[in-house]
């Protein structure tokens, strides 16, 4: 037997490629140890890309010798995120001989690996500790900086590099609290590792006011709430990741919401006369959705200037139209999902796409490229029995258009002979837009073209 087949190799373990349009990652958590052996598919490391967590295999069976990044860092595609050392190949087995059932060291000390949201299959929902740097050890103190001991600090040089502004965006940061984070750098400028840092201590300043210089007029009262007793319940990642998008969102966009209502009559009546013979024909269900992303589509190429986002002082407005749908996941959330190029697609090609993103939602298969590129949102708060809503803008986008329940009221007609009351179909659109970039009379004819290609359409 050839010597060579009995030795092992030290391996490079790079980030795989995740999507088309996916550059980086973040690392999520660590499932393997340094030092610790694993089988060929064993899940080493779980990778967050936007709202998409990815499982990411070992390519072959080995040990683990060195892990380059840790939880929560930022990685490239390609970079080299651990040092493994495959196993050589196990020897033939000859007759009679039983070959044992390989374990995981997980699996050996009696523990199930943990799933990507934080469970293992048995209703514990506590994920791994992220591993810790050889060499490194964090004081109590260091670990336990408290909201009463921050010291909320108003940095007047508002210039952050582009790699400050990516870390921001990809944790949600504000502009409003980046300029509470203390700074290391020359001339008090803010560097990664201060991020990192704040990051670690569990963003103190996210909510906190800046101290006054004097002591001289209005403070803000140090107000302690009775947040009463009950279950605690933990926020998984998704959950969390949402509430700092809308925190963020709340910070950055001065939110205004205007409103209208449409007569949704003569859709409601095309739809159930068609929806059957639709189906026949396409093999595709018409649900309100696709109708609702067309009339969207017709209204934003009227106003293209609603189909934008704001960068510095420049407006960025977008030559695709693609339209994000926000839709419940199994687990309660929310994840938007996009049909991409929506003004190029005829009503079943739409039907199609939008049936295909909702099953793959209920079926938590949502892919990074599924949930990336949206120019604009449509949250459909009508499938929750709600008559409106006042949606919160899905950064970086200029608007969120809010789709109220679909219902039946007596409504005064006008004719020629006469006004009548008849029983219609009304449903409410409210439209949250970003006033930064988008004044009222924009989004008032805007909102009103919605509903009149919903009406006439």
């Amino acid at each position: 037997m050839n010597n060579n087949n009995n030795t092992s190799e030290t391996l490079e373990f790079k980030l795989p490629k995740m999507g088309e349009s996916i550059t980086e990652g973040s690392i999520l958590n660590w499932m393997i140890h340094e030092g610790d052996s694993f089988q060929e598919g064993d899940i080493l490391v779980e990778v967050g890309t936007d709202k998409v967590d990815n499982e990411v295999p070992a390519p072959c069976s080995g040990r683990l010798i060195e892990i380059r990044f840790e939880a929560k860092e930022i990685v490239k595609i390609g970079e080299v995120i651990a040092i493994l050392e495959s196993s050589p190949p196990a020897p033939l087995q000859r007759k009679g001989e039983q070959k044992a059932t390989a374990q995981t060291p997980l699996q050996k000390s009696g523990k199930r690996k943990v799933s990507p949201h934080g469970g293992d299959g048995r209703g514990e929902s506590s994920p791994p500790a992220p591993l810790q740097r050889k060499g490194e050890q964090k004081t109590k103190a260091q670990t336990q900086t408290t909201n009463a001991e921050w010291k909320p600090v108003t940095r007047g040089n508002h210039f952050y590099s582009p790699l400050v502004e990516k870390i921001a965006r990809d944790y949600h940061i504000s502009y409003e609290e980046l300029a509470r984070i203390p700074a290391s750098g020359a001339d008090d400028r803010l560097k990664k590792s201060d991020i990192y840092k704040y990051l670690e201590d569990g963003r103190p300043a996210q909510f906190a006011q800046p101290v006054p210089e004097s002591s001289s007029g209005f403070q803000i009262p140090d107000l302690q709430f009775d947040k009463g007793k009950g279950k605690l319940v933990e926020m998984d990642r998704m959950r969390q990741m949402i509430a700092d998008h809308m925190v963020f969102s709340k910070h950055t966009s001065p939110h205004v919401t205007a409103y209208v209502e449409a007569d949704m009559t003569k859709l409601v009546n095309w739809r159930n006369e068609n929806k059957t013979k639709f189906q026949e024909e396409t093999g595709e269900k018409l649900t309100y959705t696709p109708l609702f992303i067309q009339a969207v589509t017709k209204a934003i190429q009227d106003f293209p200037m609603i189909n934008s986002s704001l960068d510095g002082n420049n407006i960025i407005v977008k030559e695709d139209i693609n339209i994000g749908m926000a839709t419940a996941l199994p687990s309660g959330n929310l994840i938007v999902p996009v049909v991409k190029n929506s003004d190029q697609k005829d009503l079943k090609t739409l039907a199609k796409e939008v049936n295909a993103l909702v099953a793959k939602a209920r079926d938590n298969k949502l892919t990074s490229d599924d949930t990336r590129g949206s120019t604009f949102t449509i949250s459909n708060v009508g499938t929750f029995g709600s008559l409106m809503g006042t949606p919160i803008i899905n950064q970086p986008e200029a608007a969120i258009l809010a789709t109220g329940i679909i219902k039946k009221r007596a409504e005064v007609i006008e004719y020629e002979d006469g006004d009548q009351i008849e029983i219609r179909q009304m449903m409410y659109l409210s439209l949250s837009f970003d006033h930064r970039i988008v004044d009222g009379y924009l989004a008032g004819s805007f909102l009103r073209r919605i509903a009149d290609y919903l009406e006439y359409s």
